[in-house]
């Protein structure tokens, strides 16, 4: 008797698993302590968190003075990148190699490198995106970023290829 209703639910939590794994992760979906950079731009007008990003997010002023240090595998020296955006446009002082794509991303989505807790319900794929990993410090519209990137399984990737324009690199892979 009690394996009629056990195998129904065993089935609904699989598909509900399956479903949030399918497509590609919204940031600000998962990651941990030290890698949970995300966008959590919430539709309402009250900010929160946990909020995952809508399509009417709203866009930012566009001004960013950040440091990015990319490494792309173990044995390569990292590379270190200044990004500096007025009004959505990079800065003479930028030195990251496409400054303008970075700062359009900025302007459109603010809160791309803001860290969100991690969700404890999250399903991620376990997948490799490769060793890449990269550290952004500095300010987005005059809110402290201090975000932590690397490709170790679908929703990091995820997060990822979200802050790729910003990050300088598409992970390597």
């Amino acid at each position: 008797m009690r394996t009629r209703f056990v195998r129904p639910l065993l089935a609904l939590l699989a598909v509900a698993g399956l479903a949030a794994c399918s497509g590609t992760p919204t940031p600000g979906s998962t990651g941990s302590a030290s890698q949970a950079p995300s966008s959590s731009a919430p539709s309402s007008s009250a900010p929160s968190k946990t909020a995952t990003p809508s399509a009417s997010a709203a866009t930012g002023a566009g001004n960013a003075e950040l440091s990015i240090t990319l490494v792309e595998t173990p044995e390569s020296a990292p590379q270190t990148f200044t990004l500096v955006c007025k009004d959505g446009a990079p800065a003479a002082e930028s030195s990251h190699p496409s400054a303008a794509e970075a700062c359009s991303t900025l302007k459109n989505s603010p809160a791309i490198l803001s860290p969100a807790p991690t969700r404890t319900d999250q399903a991620c794929t376990m997948q490799y995106g490769g060793p890449a990993t990269a550290k952004v410090t500095g300010s987005v519209d005059g809110k402290e970023v201090n975000a932590s990137f690397n490709r170790t399984d679908g929703c990091q990737i995820g997060l990822w290829d979200a802050a790729k324009s910003v990050l300088g690199s598409d992970g390597g892979l």
